[in-house]
Formats: structure tokens, C-alpha cells, sequence
């Protein structure tokens, strides 16, 4: 068996797990602008690859480009969420994200 060439590769990053506060339905709202805001700015600036919210507000994903786990966590935990008690835990992993190699058509 040999290893054919693919259209892929794995980029090292960082997946991280916010755990909301029980309340953070109601909780996060004056908080929820700024927030978005700062995802925005980090995603224009390539740190942030993905990122979004269980829909029963338990828990957030934000997938980023970091150099180690400290690194990751300290984007987290600058967020104003952190900050404000709407989130209570932050956790990091590493994460081998699948990533298309080259441009589309090559």
C-alpha cells in the first residue's frame, strides 16, 4: 500500500472549551456585543479559525492558532465573558484541524 498524495493537511491549533455559568442566558447579554466584536477582530487577524455556542448555552468552541496551551487559554481568558463570571471554566486541547492544501483547482 502506498501514500497517495492528498488535497490536505493538518494545521496544529487549539481547540478550547468555555463552560457558560448556569445563568448565562441572561447574563451575557450586555456583554454579548463586545464580545462578538473581539471574535470578529481575533478571526480578521487569523487567530481565530472557528468559533460558536452549544445552543443550550452550556459551553463555547472557539478553534485557534496559538503556540501552546498557555497561549490559547490566555485568549480565552482575556474574553470579557471570562472577565464577567459568563463563563466559569476554560479548558484547551490540541487539535490537529484538517486543512485544504493549495489552491482550489491545483
Amino acid at each position: 500500500m502506498t501514500d497517495e498524495p492528498t488535497a490536505a493537511s493538518v494545521e496544529p491549533t487549539w481547540l478550547i472549551e468555555a463552560t457558560y455559568a448556569p445563568d448565562a442566558a441572561e447574563t451575557r447579554v450586555p456583554f454579548r456585543g463586545r464580545h462578538l466584536a473581539r471574535l470578529a477582530e481575533l478571526m480578521e487577524a487569523g487567530v481565530i479559525v472557528a468559533a460558536g455556542a452549544y445552543a443550550d448555552v452550556s459551553a463555547s468552541i472557539i478553534v485557534v492558532r496559538a503556540a501552546d496551551e498557555q497561549a490559547a487559554l490566555d485568549i480565552a481568558r482575556s474574553d470579557i465573558y471570562m472577565a464577567n463570571g459568563v463563563w466559569v471554566e476554560v479548558r484547551a486541547r490540541a487539535f490537529g484541524m484538517v486543512v485544504r492544501s493549495g489552491a482550489a483547482g491545483s
